[in-house]
């Protein structure tokens, strides 16, 4: 197959659009949920959000724990 300028540019200009828009969402953006079980590790996921379905609460990684929104308490 051969691609041509028009195309390459094309593509390259719909990459920008989808890069643009997940790094400066117009409108809300779906959380990452699970449940306290399926929790990943926090440390493979500093300065992240995640939902957790088991406690129906929001938490963030500070490197080393998932710490709840809530009441600051690690999980």
């Amino acid at each position: 197959m051969k691609f041509t300028f028009i195309d390459i540019r094309s593509a390259r200009l719909e990459l920008e659009r989808a890069f643009d828009q997940l790094s400066r969402p117009m409108q809300p953006q779906p959380v990452f949920a699970c449940s306290t079980a399926d929790m990943p590790p926090a440390a493979d996921f500093p300065d992240s959000v995640l939902r957790n379905t088991t406690l129906n609460i929001l938490a963030v990684s500070d490197g080393a724990n998932w710490r709840r929104q809530d009441t600051g308490a690690t999980i």
